[in-house]
C-alpha cells in the first residue's frame, strides 16, 4: 500500500521508497523518508497530503505519496 490510500491520522512504517526518479528518492530522503522510519499522515488536501516525518510536516503532492510505500 502506498501513503495515496494511507487513513489520516494514523502511524505507519515506511517500508520502501518506490520510484524510477532518483531525483524524487533524494529529495524524499532529505526529507527523512527512508525505509524503517514512521510516517503519520495527517490530513489530505486534494491532491496533495499533508505528513508528519518526524518533528516535521511537509505538504507533499499525490506522486511524491504514491512512491512512499507503507
Amino acid at each position: 500500500m502506498n501513503l495515496n490510500e494511507a487513513e489520516t491520522e494514523r502511524d505507519y512504517v515506511i517500508s520502501d521508497i518506490v520510484t524510477d526518479d532518483e531525483e524524487i528518492r533524494k529529495f524524499l530522503f532529505s526529507l527523512g523518508c527512508y525505509s524503517g522510519e514512521s510516517v503519520t499522515l495527517v490530513s489530505r488536501r486534494k491532491k496533495n497530503c499533508v505528513v508528519s516525518i518526524k518533528d516535521a510536516r511537509y505538504n507533499i503532492d499525490s506522486e511524491l505519496a504514491s512512491a512512499i510505500k507503507i
